[in-house]
C-alpha cells in the first residue's frame, strides 16, 4: 500500500470535537482536535483485533465523524443529478461499503507513522489545519491539509489534501472516468461497486 493511500484511510477515521465562533477560536479548536483525535487514529490503527472487529469501528468512525453524504455527493458529481432516486440511495450504501471494505481492510498497515501540527487558517469553506505525517524509516515528511467544515456545532473532514492534492478530486475524477466507460450511466459504476463491496466481504 502507498503511502498516499494510507493516508487517505487515515483521514476517514478522523473524528469531531467543539466549535465555537470566533476565527482564532475555531483555529485553535481545530488544532487540539487534530492532536486529541491523532491519538484516537492510532489506537484503532495499531490495535490487533480481527479483522471483523477492526471493519466493525472503521464503519462506526466513518459514520459518526465523517461527511460521508456531502462526499459521495461530490465525488459523483454532475452524475448525482442524471441518477434516480433509486440509484443515488443505493450509490450512498455502496459508497460507505466501498469505503470500509476496500479501504479499511488495509489498516493494518500502519507503521508507526507520527503527527506534526503546522497550524491552521479559516477561509469561507471551512478550516484548514496543516499538518506533516513523519515515518519512523526517516523519509521526508509527507504535507497533508485537512479539510474541516462545521456540522451542527461539531467539525467533520470532507476533504484531505496530501502534497497538494485532493483525495475528493481525484476520487471523482476516478469515478468519472469509470461512468464514462460504460456509456455515461451510473449503473456501470454502482455495478463495480457491487462486485468489489462483495470480493471484500467474502474475504472477512
Amino acid at each position: 500500500m502507498t503511502r498516499r493511500l494510507f493516508l487517505t484511510l487515515v483521514a476517514l477515521i478522523i473524528a469531531s470535537t467543539s466549535l465555537t465562533t470566533a476565527s482564532d477560536a475555531i483555529a485553535a479548536d481545530a488544532n487540539g482536535f487534530m492532536n486529541q483525535l491523532w491519538g484516537q487514529t492510532v489506537e484503532v490503527l495499531s490495535n490487533k483485533v480481527p479483522r471483523a472487529e477492526r471493519l466493525m469501528r472503521f464503519r462506526q468512525l466513518f459514520q459518526a465523524d465523517f461527511d460521508g453524504p456531502g462526499i459521495a455527493r461530490f465525488v459523483l458529481g454532475r452524475y448525482w443529478r442524471s441518477a434516480s432516486e433509486q440509484e443515488q440511495q443505493e450509490y450512498l450504501k455502496l459508497f460507505e461499503d466501498y469505503v470500509v471494505f476496500v479501504y479499511g481492510t488495509r489498516l493494518s498497515n500502519f507503521n508507526g507513522e507520527t503527527f506534526k501540527m503546522l497550524g491552521s487558517r479559516t477561509d469561507e469553506s471551512g478550516t484548514i489545519v496543516s499538518t506533516d505525517i513523519i515515518s519512523p524509516s526517516g523519509e521526508a515528511p509527507i504535507k497533508v491539509d485537512w479539510r474541516l467544515i462545521a456540522d451542527h456545532g461539531s467539525f467533520k473532514i470532507n476533504d484531505v489534501i496530501i502534497e497538494g492534492i485532493s483525495m475528493l478530486v481525484t476520487q471523482r475524477s476516478e469515478f468519472a472516468s469509470v461512468i464514462q466507460r460504460h456509456g455515461g450511466q451510473v449503473g456501470g459504476l454502482l455495478e463495480l461497486m457491487r462486485e468489489r463491496a462483495r470480493i471484500a466481504s467474502a474475504a472477512q
